[in-house]
């Protein structure tokens, strides 16, 4: 029997942290009903406003403490999807190394994050925030496909950077080659990805930038060029919205979980 501690929390998004399952439930009226392209099955596909309920979400807990948000960036760019689009939902942080018996009889392969959606746990960031959008879609976030891709090469290009052992391996001028296109991007199309407003492509980079800034000032003193004044100026907008403000680990966190891929 597994002794984890699992630390629920539920947020809305006009509310205070409440610990527990204390948080009122809101409750909401279908908006409109979209008759599926095919017809069959003939099933009904209902849109709401707001979930009739919190919506049930497991992410990370942090290394250092499992009563706060993990480093995990996929974890964050749900539970941004989640701020944004301001439904309420119950927070359910996992301690990974101690994986509490409920939550891998229910995600076998004990993954995080992991949402809860007719009673049946969704894994995979890029599943859930496409769900998210389909069922909610007040507040779309959806982003155009020709602009879908900007920045998507980064996070590898950072990673590789990161665990990099010779300075003479081009993996650094990788990164700012990576880091110059989307400059370009943001000066021409911002100030976010899409234009003026945020869309899940920001969402699902965000966290990514915001690792690639803690993790190379810690383990390589390395920040990005100056003269990417157009990325710097993006990352400072989107760190500093009150959605990324409450779903953001703490640099000790961010540089604890990369540590093992960093020094081995």
């Amino acid at each position: 029997m597994s002794v984890a501690r699992t630390v629920s929390l539920s947020f809305s998004s006009s509310s205070s942290l409440l610990l527990g399952s204390s948080s009122k439930r809101l409750a909401s009226t279908p908006r409109s009903v979209r008759q599926p392209h095919s017809a069959s099955p003939r099933r009904l596909h209902i849109v709401m406003a707001t979930p009739s309920q919190p919506l049930e979400v497991c992410v990370k807990a942090a290394v250092t403490s499992p009563e706060k948000l993990g480093d995990c960036p996929f974890s964050q760019r749900v539970l941004l999807t989640l701020e944004e689009k301001k439904l309420p939902y119950d927070l359910k942080l996992i301690d990974l190394s101690r994986k509490p018996d409920w939550f891998t009889e229910a995600n076998p392969e004990g993954k995080v994050p992991v949402i809860k959606f007719d009673e049946k746990w969704v894994s995979d960031s890029d599943v859930i925030t496409k769900m998210l959008e389909e069922r909610f879609p007040e507040r779309p976030l959806a982003t155009p496909h020709d602009k879908a891709a900007a920045g998507s090469k980064i996070f590898s290009a950072f990673i590789n950077f990161l665990k990099s052992k010779d300075p003479s391996d081009a993996t650094e001028q990788e990164l700012i080659n990576e880091l110059k296109s989307f400059n370009d991007h943001i000066k021409e199309h911002g100030p976010f990805i899409s234009g003026k407003e945020i869309s899940a492509a920001d969402l699902a980079l965000g966290p990514k930038l915001y690792h690639l800034e803690v993790a190379l000032s810690h383990y390589k003193n390395w920040s990005i060029p100056e003269s990417l004044h157009h990325l710097k100026s993006y990352m400072n907008f989107l760190f500093s919205r009150d959605s990324f403000e409450k779903t953001k680990p703490q640099k000790e966190d961010v540089i604890a979980g990369w540590r093992p891929k960093v020094v081995g």
